[in-house]
């Protein structure tokens, strides 16, 4: 009787070693690198030349910014509103917008997003991948580089587009909140929260066109930084403007040499997008887990996700958070403009010093 229960033991063992084995199967590429899927093991080069040629070797600077703008305005180019009234309604994350640059670069709402689409051309010419693919994976590897970035889902197999996506599916930044909600929602059922969680990008980002006088203006003062310093900031009561006034879609800033979109203002303070908004104040955890999960979403729009390769695992361990959630020098909880009806805005330090001023995110 011992021995049937002790064999019965060993199998049941050996068993769940066998399905741990299957759960934790790994493949080794011919460069000695260790994924979870063959299909992978095309990337690794990839990112060797990502880091190299268009990151300046691990750099969280502006082509990490670009190539995460150009993530969204690919993947955002489907409506199936449109498909509805028999017309082509774009096809999502199909790399439609490096493939007919022409056309869909001249949509106002991609001002400037043929730069990045330029840079990257050469490396996707040596990708042997997708257009489709490559755009999302540089993003995902360009934010890993940022200290206090998620490590983002990457996915291999989409098809590249035959034909652009039409006009008018990308928000432009003095849209109304009610025609951003909707055009998400349309895009991919995204929630208002998803839609908040989306905007972590600008913790790491910077305008070149909304005002052209000053290329390069950041959104935050940490632009080099993933922090929840986006979120504080943009709830500081306006006082300024960087450059010239007078700019479609822009509004005043709390701190000289930061930019400011009408649209994240109106989001930051909209009665449906408030409290979400504020909740990323001083939370890292949040920021991170929840624009992982809203860009996974996103990058795989037009596509079914049980038809592709998760390649995440590709993706390097981002460098931790480097800063604390705090207000700039010579800014305080008496310069917050409350939005949040249920729930105070948290008391946080202000950093010493004279009045914080915000250099423009220098040029790769």
């Amino acid at each position: 009787m011992a021995f049937a229960i002790l064999a019965s033991f060993v199998s049941a063992l050996a068993a769940l070693q066998v399905a741990n084995g299957a759960l934790t199967r790994r493949v080794t590429c011919a460069d000695g690198s260790v994924t979870s899927n063959a299909a992978c093991c095309a990337l690794f080069p990839v990112i060797q030349d990502l880091q190299a040629n268009l990151f300046d070797n691990g750099g969280c600077g502006e082509d990490v910014h670009e190539s995460l703008r150009l993530t969204f305005h690919d993947a955002i180019g489907i409506s199936p509103a449109i498909a509805a009234r028999g017309q082509f309604g774009g096809g999502g994350a199909d790399g439609s917008i490096a493939l007919f640059e022409d056309i869909e670069t001249n949509f106002h709402a991609n001002l400037g997003v043929d730069e990045i689409i330029d840079e990257q051309r050469p490396l996707l010419q040596r990708s042997n991948i997708s257009a489709a693919d490559f755009i999302q994976l540089a993003g995902a590897i360009g934010v890993a580089n940022c200290p206090g970035a998620p490590r983002l889902a990457v996915f291999v197999g989409r098809q590249d587009a035959t034909q652009p996506a039409p006009d008018l599916t990308v928000p432009e930044p003095f849209d109304t909140v009610d025609s951003i909600l909707q055009r998400f929602e349309d895009a991919g059922g995204f929630t208002p929260a998803e839609v908040v969680a989306l905007l972590a990008s600008h913790t790491i980002a910077a305008a070149d066109h909304v005002d052209p006088s000053i290329p390069g203006t950041p959104f935050d003062s940490t632009p080099e930084l993933f922090d929840t310093q986006f979120f504080i900031e943009t709830q500081l009561r306006g006082t300024l403007f960087p450059g010239t006034p007078g700019n479609q879609g822009e509004v005043e800033s709390p701190v000289p040499g930061e930019i400011r979109l009408q649209s994240d203002s109106e989001l930051a303070r909209d009665s449906r997008t408030a409290c979400e908004w504020q909740s990323f104040v001083n939370n890292q955890a949040k920021l991170q887990s929840a624009f992982a999960a809203a860009f996974r979403k996103m990058t795989i729009l037009g596509h079914d996700e049980s038809e592709l390769v998760d390649c995440s695992d590709v993706v390097q361990q981002p460098p931790p958070p480097a800063s604390a959630a705090h207000f700039p020098a010579g800014l305080s909880n008496a310069d917050i403009e409350q939005a949040c009806a249920s729930t105070p805005f948290p008391t946080l330090p202000t950093d010493p010093g004279p009045v914080t001023s915000v250099a423009p995110v220098p040029p790769s």
